[in-house]
């Protein structure tokens, strides 16, 4: 969820000792864990593979995930928030590296989806951006987006349709799932664009 320090100068890092605070971060709540599992799992393919997280902060969707048979690869920026990450998933098989989400250092790898919560609306080129996630996919694999645009007097984010714009030249079939009307996922309800973008290849 993070990437260290982002367009608004947010220094992720002095953040992660209270980040997992949030109902939607932590996932502390029975309710809110049990919404974002059984969401994951209509995201995520059906049988076991290989899930990169970008930007995953405290590794919380990492988690789930991992519980649900996929082995993890979680990337973010921010020191602090990979040593959480990596005390949640102790002794599973998972790996989180400090990288840029942007740019994640996973070599050649291919994976069967990329997994990104709340990060592209803070990054500089979101369409540079989604062409290198989509070159991370196998042949078959998906891209979650999990997006919104936060508050309403001074909003920050990306839309549903601006992300779909980008998004078709490079992966057409596609559906939008809106989350605003969902709020176990939240911890409350919101009144803000929530949604998840799932781009198959």
């Amino acid at each position: 969820m993070t990437n260290d320090r982002t367009l608004d100068g947010t220094d992720w890092d002095a953040l992660a000792a209270t980040f997992d605070d949030e109902p939607d971060h932590g996932l502390r709540d029975p309710g809110v864990r049990r919404a974002w599992a059984e969401r994951l799992a209509g995201w995520l393919p059906g049988r076991p593979g290989e899930v990169l997280d970008l930007g995953c902060g405290t590794g919380s969707l990492s988690l789930l995930a991992s519980e649900q048979g996929h082995r993890v690869t979680g990337v973010d920026l921010a020191p602090a928030m990979l040593a959480l990450a990596r005390a949640k998933l102790a002794g599973r098989d998972a790996e989180f590296l400090v990288g840029d989400a942007a740019a994640p250092p996973v070599g050649e790898r291919r994976f069967d989806a990329v997994l990104v919560r709340h990060v592209l609306w803070t990054l500089p080129d979101p369409a540079h951006v989604l062409r290198t996630w989509r070159g991370l996919l196998r042949p078959g694999g998906r891209l979650i987006l999990v997006e919104g645009v936060w508050g309403t007097v001074d909003p920050a984010g990306i839309p549903a349709d601006q992300l779909t714009a980008l998004l078709a030249p490079i992966a057409p079939d596609m559906r939008v799932d809106r989350l605003s009307d969902d709020p176990a996922l939240w911890g409350g309800p919101v009144e803000d664009e929530r949604y998840a973008v799932i781009a198959a290849l």
